[in-house]
Parts: C-alpha cells; structure tokens; sequence
C-alpha cells in the first residue's frame, strides 16, 4: 500500500489511469514473487518435517532419485513455504549392511518422520527384527519390481512400495514368450545383497508360463557387482555354462544397470548376440536405456524388452525434464549428454510430494501411524501417473511400452496392459488387437530381420541329436537295421526313415542326428529318452497315452488302430433253395404283378375273345406267361402293350435268377476262421503278436486275455507257419502292420471282428522338449503336400494286388430291376385305366354283374334288405303324423 501511494506522489498520475496501467504489473510480479517463495511470510502455517532417504549415490538409478528427491523439496517449498522440511540423504553403496545402518542412523540420530530407499520388504523385515523403530516409521520402497512377502502386513504395517507389482510383469513376459512360441527359457536374476528376495520370482514365472505351454528350463543366480571381486571373470564362467545348453531364450528378470552392462559387453564378446539368441530384458533395464551411451546399446542389438508407459508429452513432465538435465548435468557433468530422466526418477519425486503432503496434512505433532494413513490416502496426479496406495503398493493403471533395441536407439513395436494385451504403439495410433502381429519386423539378435528365432539350438555347436531306432521290429519294411561290410557302417532304411528324412527337409533350420539302432522293446526305447540315453526316438512307435506320462509325442504320421487277423476258411454255400436267390419283397412283388397283369389281360380280352373265359383261365394264363408258355391268342392291341414290358422284366428276372442261384449252389465262400475276439476267449485259443511291442500288455490288461495264451512273434515271416501248425489261432496288428502283413500273403488270411482305435505312429521326444512342436508342423506340413501319400504307395508296391475276395451270394433285391418294374407298372397302370373306361361303357357289364350276383344268391339277399328298410321308413312316418 506504501509503495502505491509513493508512486502515486511521484509521478502525480491519476487513480484511475494508476488503476489500468500500472496495478496489473505489480499483481504480476506479486505473483512471481510468491512462485520464488518471497511470499513466505503471507502464510501462517509452515509444516516441520524431516525425510530421509538411503540410496546408492554410485549407481546411475541412485543419482537420478537424489537429484529428483532433491528437487521435490524445492518445489514443494515454492508451492508452499515449507522452510523446515529438509531431505536427510545417506549413501548406501549398493551394500544391504550400509542400507541397514543408513537406516538406524537416520531414524536414531536425525530423527526422520519418513524414510525413501531402494530396500526390499525382505531386507526391511530383517533389519526391523535388529532396530524395532523400523516397524514403526514410514518407509517408501522404491526398489522395481514390487513384491510384496505374505508376512509384510503384519511385520510392516507402515512399507510401502513405489513401483509395478511383480505379477504385471510376469504377465508381460508370458505374453510375449507365448506369441512367439517358445516352448522353454532361461531366467537370469541378480542376488541382490545377500538375500533371496527375488528367488520366488523364478517360481511366479514358471506357474505363470505353463498358461502358454512354456516352461523354464535352466534358471541362473547372479551376484550382486558388489559382492564379487572380478565380476567380469564371474560373468563370463556363467555365459559359458549357459552357452552349452540347448535353450537360447534368456529373460533378466532383475538386474542393476550395472550389471547388465556388463552381461551384454560379455555376451557380446562370447558371439551370443548373434542369430537364433533371444534376449528379454524388464522394466529395471528398458526403462533406463535413455540413460547410457551408445557403446551399450550397441551391445544391446537385438534386443526385447518393455518399459513403463507414462505421458510423456505433458507440460510439467517437460518443464520437468528441463530442469532435470539442467540440475543432473551440473553435478556429474560426466554424464551430461545422458541426463533424461527415468521413470524411477519420476517415481522418486512423487513419493517425495506424497510424504511433504501427508505431513501437512496435519497441525503440530504427527504420529507414524497418522503419517502412514495420510500417506496412504494420496491420490494425486504426480509426474509418473496417479499417485494412489493399496494394499500398500502402489496403484496405477500401467502399460508397457514392448521396445526394440536396434541401431543407436529402439523402436517401441507396441503398447500392452494387462486389460487388453498388446496394441499399437501410440506413434502408430492406439489400436488394441491382443497381438504383436502386423506391427512391423523384429530386428533379432545377428542383424536385419528375419523368421522369429526358434528358441533353442543343438548344445555344444556341432553335436548330432542321438536318435534311436528299433532294430528288433517284426516288419522290417518300417525299420530295417542292416550291416554295410564294405562301407563298415550301419545302414538304417524303411518306410518311417523315409517319413522322418522328409520331415527334417521342411524344418526351417539344419537339424544334425544320428541314428542308433535300440535293441531292446519299444517300451524300452521310450524309457530311454525319458532317461535321456537318446535325444528322440523315430519308427514305428504307437502313441499311446501312458506312455505320455514320460514322453511328449510328434504329430502322428500314420493312423492306427489294434487289427485282429485270422486265417479263411472254405465253406461250402448253405443257400440251395431257390428262394433265397431273391429277397422276400422281390418274390411278394413279381407275384403281385403277375396277377395284376393276368387279371388285366383277362379283362381286356373277354367278351371278345372265347379263350378268356372264366377266372381259371386268367389264373393258368398269370403262371403260363413266366416260362413263355401260355397258348391263349392276344386279339387286343391293348392287351399285347400291357404284356409286352412284363415279358421283358420276365426275362431279365429270370435270367438272374437262374445266375445268381447257379453261383449260391456251386461256389465256395471264404469266411474267418474265427469272428471275433469273445471266441478266442471263451474257447482259451492262442494268439500271437510282436513281443518288442506294447500289444503284449494291450492283450493283457485291455482285452483281458490270459498272459499263458499270448505267443510272442518277432518276423512277419513266422506267421504263415504259426497259423499252419497251429500255434496260434489268431495275431493281432497294428493297422499299418496289418496291411503289409495281408499285402504280402496275399491268399489264405483275413481281419475279423473290429478295428480297434488307436492313437497313430509318431516320433518320440523328451517332455518340454521344442523339436517336438517344429517337427509336428513339418509332419503336417508333408502330410498336406502328399508326399506322404507317395511314400506310402511306395511301401504298398511290392505287395500282392490281387487278393482272394469272398463271393458275395446274398439274395437279390428289388433295386437292380426298380426301372423296369417302375416301366411295366406305368404301362400297366394305364391300360387298367383304359379297360375300365370300356367296361364302363358297357351296360352288359351291370347285366352280367346282376346274373352272377343272383347265381350266388347275393343279389336277392340284398334286395330283400333294401326292402325292408324302405318299410321301416314308411312305418315311421305315418307314426309322425
């Protein structure tokens, strides 16, 4: 007011041009004088506060949160005046001891309210058990991810977490192993200080991974840098135990900036940056790849990973980065061209803010658990997103931004939450389809983008797979093992290394094997890979379901199903009476129109023709005209077009009748031996099978025969001899043994009873083991193009193709002469049509029909009953009246 009137005096301007002019630029600098903190003294009330924090100032993640934490209280003072709030920092070094005592030295001597750090809960909890004040005091973790142990409420009630769950990052990673279809992975995890905080991870991943049908196979536990004296030795021996393993998909889980540095430099060095390696890296790492130099990101290439999603095109986000770069180069100039802030940086701010306005929230004395609670019912908008608790974790509703490190940089290939998956990036337009398709190529690992890499590669380079074949199988034309005395090699052939040889051509890679002749059982050589005495096993296995229990299986390649074969017998025909040649609708219809053609040639013919006369006559003439015999002339032309057709289906009739009856008394019929599996049973017959295979055990426990019945056959050529002696009445095959057997003894043998189904042929891997899934596709893929079908006929060639069939000798129906049944039927149909009109037309006819009626007495018995009824009319009504 003073300043008002003095310029007032001086410069004799007018109120009112004093009011227009000059007043809106003093309220202007009024105003910039309170965003400076030269109002300070307009406010009355200041809270006192003091926050401590225990960070790592080495580490780039430590540098970030002190300048943010730092700037937090800045700004907090210009928007409120809060002189007595200071930030009691202490530096931990990266080391779980010094975290412990930073902690007890900032709650004892500098007696904070609260407390910011990068500690887990586990290590919290334990130092909690050492100094009890640790359970009492707020504590904000910002360590990434958050996991939260099932003890943490009770034993800290007042910790909570600044970061992501655990689990949302578990779900990330799943959903981008299972659409790239890695069937196994690596998981690689830094130990950090001492504790084991992060172990349970491998076990919330695994659970999480059986969702997409994946699993981890290897998982390796990395030291903290700090706790090893040559870390680059260290990383270098467990590159190598990793390099030697099949697996070629490996996730770091949890890992400092610094160490993954240095993994990827080693990696780098060890050529396992290059084709077919996968590399997945979480939002610890992505999210500070802003922050290193190109020499790290050119150890990088190639790889995945995905970072926190935040707005990054707000206002204050960019004042804020300005001011960051500013303030992070100024003190460690070192790093000045790499000083963009992080999202821990951002983190470590708003969990500054949400502590400054918990505390003033309250007038005078705070207690820790009034702190707490205020600290818990945040929800404000900060620069990393909406600052709100549950479950003392923090609550946002986040997306990852799935990036790709390639050239000096990455690309962000897609955004994904776990509302909706993956969707396009926002640069591309937000478009959610669940997937990563059609969102451009993937630069892998070894340079430009190529087919996704398929997870797994031989161990040890070059080492062939060591896959077993049957060498003790009874059909050789599937698997045959021989010796090559020239070349002193053993040479195995058939049909199934024809299939698998096929197979492995249309895999999108070089699969380098051998193959091992197994001389043992099939169930044997299953064992074995389970074992893993064999890498696979190819021939002709059936899959079968307990062997899955073990075992993963192929696609199968040929279908199957359990076959019994018997041996035929000759069996003179039993049908010699003649009716059985037709079936009884055949006989019950020719009759029928034999009398109906007789009855309609007598009509037609009577009266004009004397040998037509009486029904006797019309009855010899419907059996006569069957053998042509019938002597009565025909003078109606009507007649001759209704007899005509019926003469011809006579003929046709009868000369199949005459064939058909011939075969049914003179030829033999083959028919098995035995018809089906309930007489081998009940008359305790003995059965042969393959004894190397699982229809020895099949016999037993399924079709419950009796183990002493069961002869065990290991040649397809020793069958033939074991049905002619006796030995066995019956063998049971596989379908596709069954064929060859009965393709090869082409006379003699014949299945019986049901084909039993089963499950198919197919090649044999380790369970979990990726081969199995690429050679599934390849075994679809030759079965669609039909090479398999030329294999197969390939195998069917050298068998008999001509093969005893039995004679058909069932009766003969009515649908090989339905056309001219139908024929005669219509023309006589219609000269029925015509008679009846003629008859009509002749009033003889009611004469003649009167004259027979009163023959038979029929006539006069019905005029006396019309008679009587008319009296009994006329008695009624003269009764009415």
């Amino acid at each position: 007011m003073q300043l008002t009137t003095k310029i007032l005096l001086r410069t004799k301007m007018s109120p009112l041009l004093f009011f227009f002019l000059v007043l809106p630029l003093l309220l202007e600098s009024k105003a910039k004088a309170i965003e400076a903190g030269d109002n300070c003294s307009l406010i009355t009330h200041q809270i006192t506060g003091k926050i401590g924090g225990v960070i790592n100032y080495s580490s780039r993640l430590g540098k970030e949160q002190k300048v943010a934490m730092e700037m937090a209280v800045e700004d907090y003072f210009r928007s409120s005046c809060s002189k007595q709030l200071t930030l009691q920092l202490e530096d931990s070094g990266g080391d779980s001891s010094r975290v412990a005592s930073a902690t007890t030295e900032l709650i004892s001597s500098k007696r904070v309210q609260s407390i910011i750090g990068a500690m887990t809960a586990q290590e919290t909890g334990l130092f909690s058990e050492v100094d009890m004040n640790m359970k009492n005091i707020p504590i904000i973790s910002l360590t990434s991810p958050a996991i939260t142990p099932p003890s943490m409420p009770h034993q800290l009630p007042y910790f909570l977490q600044m970061s992501n769950h655990i689990t949302l990052h578990m779900q990330c990673i799943v959903d981008i192993v299972g659409h790239f279809k890695w069937r196994k992975v690596t998981a690689l995890y830094e130990h950090k200080n001492g504790f084991s905080a992060y172990s349970g991870i491998i076990t919330l991943l695994s659970d999480k991974l059986k969702v997409v049908n994946s699993e981890i196979s290897y998982h390796s536990d990395l030291p903290s840098l700090s706790s090893i004296s040559n870390p680059e030795i260290t990383i270098e021996q467990e590159l190598i135990k990793l390099r030697s393993k099949s697996n070629r998909v490996f996730i770091v889980l949890v890992s400092s900036l610094e160490l993954a540095i240095l993994l990827f430099e080693k990696a780098n060095q060890m050529r396992m940056m290059e084709k077919d390696y996968v590399w997945i890296v979480t939002d610890e790492i992505a999210s500070l790849l802003d922050s290193v130099d190109s020499s790290v990101v050119n150890n990088m290439q190639g790889v995945i990973g995905f970072k926190t999603n935040f707005a990054r095109t707000r206002d204050t986000f960019k004042r804020f980065k300005s001011r960051f770069r500013n303030k992070y180069g100024s003190k460690y100039p070192e790093e000045e061209e790499y000083s963009n802030p992080s999202i821990f940086a951002l983190r470590a701010y708003d969990a500054t803010w949400a502590i400054a306005r918990a505390m003033e929230k309250s007038q005078g004395k705070i207690t820790s658990k009034e702190l707490s609670g205020n600290i818990l019912s945040s929800n404000f908008e900060g620069l990393s997103g909406t600052v709100r608790f549950e479950n003392n974790v923090l609550w946002q509703s986040p997306s990852f931004q799935i990036i790709n490190v390639v050239g000096n940089s990455y690309r962000v290939m897609a955004v994904w939450s776990p509302k909706f998956g993956f969707s396009q990036s926002e640069e591309n337009g937000a478009t959610a389809n669940g997937s990563l398709k059609n969102l451009g190529p993937v630069y892998w690992p070894g340079g430009m983008p190529s087919k996704n890499p398929r997870g797994w590669a031989i161990s040890d380079a070059d080492i062939p797979l060591k896959i077993g074949v049957p060498a003790m199988g009874a059909f050789k034309q599937f698997v045959r093992v021989t010796f090559d005395q020239t070349q002193n090699a053993t040479c195995v052939t058939g049909f199934t290394i024809n299939v698998f040889e096929a197979v492995v051509k249309r895999l999108p890679y070089n699969l380098p094997y051998v193959l091992v002749p197994f001389y043992g059982t099939y169930d044997e050589m299953v064992e074995q890979v389970y074992r893993n005495g064999l890498d696979a096993a190819v021939g002709d296995t059936e899959i079968m379901a307990d062997r899955f229990q073990y075992v993963e299986f192929s696609q199968p390649y040929v279908d199957s199903g359990l076959v019994m074969v018997v041996t035929q017998k000759a069996e003179t025909s039993q049908a010699t009476w003649m009716l059985k040649t037709f079936t009884k609708k055949l006989w019950l219809l020719m009759i029928a129109m034999h009398v109906f053609i007789g009855l309609l040639v007598w009509l037609i013919e009577r009266g004009n023709n004397t040998e037509f006369d009486g029904i006797g006559t019309m009855l010899w003439f419907s059996v006569t005209i069957i053998f042509y015999a019938h002597r009565q002339p025909l003078t109606s032309n009507l007649s001759r077009l209704v007899l005509t057709p019926w003469l011809f289906v006579i003929l046709i009739v009868v000369a199949s009748f005459t064939a058909s009856l011939s075969s049914a008394m003179t030829v033999s019929r083959l028919e098995p031996s035995v018809l089906d599996i309930e007489t081998l049973q009940r008359t305790n017959a003995p059965v042969g099978c393959n004894g190397n295979s699982f229809i020895v055990r099949y016999l037993i426990n399924v079709l419950l025969f009796k183990p002493e019945n069961i002869k065990k056959i290991n040649s397809i050529h020793d069958y033939p001899e074991a049905f002619e002696t006796g030995y066995v009445k019956a063998a049971f095959f596989v379908e596709p043994h069954a064929r060859v057997f009965l393709g090869k003894y082409c006379k003699g043998y014949t299945k019986a009873g049901p084909t039993l189904k089963l499950g198919g042929f197919g090649f044999v891997f380790p369970k979990g083991s990726p081969l199995a899934f690429d050679i599934s596709e390849a075994t679809l893929k030759v079965i669609e193009s039909g090479e398999l079908r030329q294999l197969e006929e390939l195998l069917s060639s050298s068998n008999c193709t001509s093969r005893t069939t039995a004679i058909d000798t069932s009766s003969l129906g009515l649908e090989p002469f339905a056309g001219l049944f139908i024929l005669s039927g219509a023309i006589a149909a219609f000269g029925s049509l015509v008679a009846i009109f003629r008859l009509g037309r002749n009033v003889h006819i009611l004469s003649y029909i009167q004259t027979v009626l009163t023959r038979r007495r029929i006539w006069r018995w019905a005029s006396l009953q019309l008679s009587r009824k008319s009296s009994t009319k006329e008695t009624s009504s003269i009764q009415a009246c």
